[in-house]
C-alpha cells in the first residue's frame, strides 16, 4: 500500500478499495462514529460506484455492533442525506462516496446531528476514538431499516423554495449530466417538475463513470455536444454525490467552475432576499464584485463546506458557498447543493429571459488557475512560510494556509483537506500575470 491509497482526516476516510481502504478499516470507522455519537439512527447512502455494497455492508456491520441502528437509504445525492437527516431529527448519518475521485476510490464522509458535517473539534474527538480503538460495543445490537423514498424529503423542500409558477411559465430546455451519479435516478423527475423540457444524458449507473466525475471543462465535452445537438438554452452538470454544480451555456460552452455560484448569488440578492454572502477563501473575486453592487457585506471563511456553514451562523447568512459549484442555501439546507443551485440558475434564466451566455458575460472576467503538489504536512509547515516571504507587501491571510491579496491578482497555497497535497490557486485579470504568479510559486516548491 502506498501513503497515497488511503487517507484519514477530520473530512473522514478516503481511499483505493483494495488497497488502501479495507473492510476491517471501514468497520472500525464505523464503530468510532456509532461510539461518538452514542448510538441512536443513523441514515447510510451512497454514490453509485461498484463498491458501495461492501462498504455499506462494513459500515453497517461497524454502526450495529456499537448500539446504533442504521437505516439504509440506497443509492442517495449527499445534500439528499443531510437534508433527511436534519428533518428525521436522526443522530447522525454516514455518505458513501469518493465525491469527484475515479471510481476505484471510495470513502466515507461523517454527518452530525441537523445535517452538517462534523465540525473539526468533534473529528478529531473520533479520531482520537478510532486510533485509540475506545469503542462502546454492545451485547444487543440495534437493527438495520430501510427507506427508499428518502429523495422525496430533499424534492419537498426544493419544490417549496423554487418559484415554480416562473418556471413554468417559461420553460426552458435543459441537458444534464449526473456523470451515472447518485443523482441519476432522480435529477430527470426532479426538473420535470420544475416544468423543464429534459434530456438527461449519462443516467445509467452501476458501471464505470462515463467521464472523469469532476465537474469541469476538461470532462464537459459530452455535455457540450448534448446542448448543441439538442439545441437546448442549458447544460448541467453534477459530480458522483451531486453537491457540485457546472453549467455550458446555450452555445455549448462551459461557463467556469466559479460562475454557477456568482450567478446563484446575484439572482438570489436580486429577487429572493438580502443577505450577507459567506464564501471560502479560494472563491473568485466575482463574488466580491457582485456583492458590492449589491451593498451586502461578504465574508470569508476557511476552505470546506462545514466552514462556510458556521460562517452562515455567525453572519446570518442565507447564501453562500465554494467556488467549486457548491451552492449553499439556508432556506432549503446550509449544504453544497447542485439541486438548489439548478433551481437558481434556471429562475435566474426564465426570469431575465436572457441567455446563459448573457448573464456570465456581463460579470466581471477573471483568470483562475489552479495546480497541486504532493507534499507532507511537515513539508508543507516549511513551503508555506517560504510563499509568504516571497510575496511582500499583500494583506495577508493565514487562516487557512497562505492567502496573499494585491491590487491586480491573489493568491491562496493550502494542505488540502482530502488529498496528501498542497492546493495552489491564482487568480488575476490577466492571464499572464497569473501564469507568472503561478509559476513563481511553483518555483518556490
Amino acid at each position: 500500500m502506498r501513503i497515497t491509497d488511503l487517507k484519514i482526516s477530520i473530512s473522514g476516510i478516503r481511499g483505493i478499495v483494495g488497497s488502501g481502504l479495507t473492510p476491517q478499516l471501514l468497520i472500525k470507522f464505523a464503530e468510532a462514529f456509532a461510539t461518538f455519537i452514542g448510538g441512536g439512527r443513523v441514515a447510510v447512502a451512497s454514490d453509485t460506484r461498484p463498491t458501495a455494497e461492501m462498504v455499506k455492508a462494513a459500515v453497517f456491520s461497524g454502526l450495529l455492533s456499537c448500539g446504533a441502528s442504521p437505516i439504509d437509504l440506497g443509492i442517495l445525492p449527499i445534500p439528499s442525506l443531510q437534508v433527511y437527516t436534519r428533518e428525521k431529527g436522526l443522530e447522525g448519518a454516514l455518505a458513501v462516496t469518493a465525491s469527484h475521485n475515479p471510481v476505484e476510490w471510495n470513502a466515507l464522509k461523517l454527518i452530525r446531528e441537523g445535517g452538517h458535517f462534523l465540525y473539526p473539534l468533534e473529528a478529531e474527538e473520533l479520531l482520537d476514538l478510532y486510533y485509540q480503538g475506545r469503542f462502546e460495543r454492545v451485547a444487543h445490537p440495534g437493527h438495520l431499516e430501510k427507506d427508499e423514498r428518502a429523495f422525496e424529503v430533499h424534492l419537498q423542500k426544493l419544490l417549496a423554495f423554487a418559484d415554480r409558477e416562473l418556471l413554468r411559465s417559461r420553460p426552458l430546455r435543459v441537458v444534464v449530466d449526473p456523470c451515472a451519479g447518485a443523482a441519476a435516478p432522480y435529477v430527470r423527475r426532479f426538473l420535470q417538475e420544475l416544468g423543464q423540457e429534459v434530456e438527461v444524458i449519462h443516467e445509467d449507473f452501476g458501471r464505470e463513470f462515463p467521464r472523469n466525475p469532476e465537474p469541469v471543462a476538461a470532462n464537459l465535452g459530452a455535455l457540450s455536444e448534448a446542448v448543441r445537438r439538442w439545441g437546448a438554452d442549458v447544460g448541467l452538470a453534477q459530480d458522483a454525490d451531486a453537491d457540485r454544480l457546472a453549467a455550458v451555456d446555450e452555445t455549448g460552452t462551459p461557463i467556469g467552475e466559479e460562475y454557477p455560484l456568482a450567478l446563484a448569488i446575484e439572482y438570489y440578492l436580486k429577487r429572493k432576499r438580502r443577505s450577507p454572502v459567506v464564501v471560502n477563501l479560494s472563491t473568485s473575486r466575482v463574488v466580491e464584485d457582485i456583492t458590492r453592487q449589491a451593498g451586502v457585506p461578504l465574508w470569508r471563511a476557511k476552505v470546506g463546506e462545514i466552514n462556510v456553514a458556521q460562517e452562515m451562523v455567525k453572519r446570518e447568512a442565507w447564501i453562500g458557498g465554494e467556488g467549486n459549484g457548491g451552492v449553499m442555501v439556508a432556506d432549503v439546507h446550509r449544504c453544497r447543493d447542485s439541486f438548489t443551485g439548478a433551481v437558481l440558475l434556471l429562475e435566474y434564466l426564465a426570469f431575465s429571459g436572457e441567455k446563459l451566455s448573457t448573464l456570465k458575460n456581463r460579470l466581471p472576467a477573471y483568470v483562475m488557475l489552479k495546480d497541486k503538489v504532493p507534499t507532507t504536512i511537515k513539508e508543507s509547515r516549511v513551503i508555506l512560510r517560504r510563499v509568504e516571504q516571497a510575496f511582500p507587501g499583500g494583506r495577508l491571510d493565514l487562516t487557512d494556509g497562505v492567502r496573499m491579496e494585491f491590487a491586480d491578482f491573489w493568491f491562496h497555497v493550502r494542505p488540502s483537506n482530502t488529498e496528501p497535497v498542497l492546493r495552489l490557486l491564482v487568480e488575476a485579470r490577466d492571464a499572464g500575470l497569473a501564469g507568472e504568479v503561478l509559476a513563481k510559486i511553483k518555483e518556490i516548491l
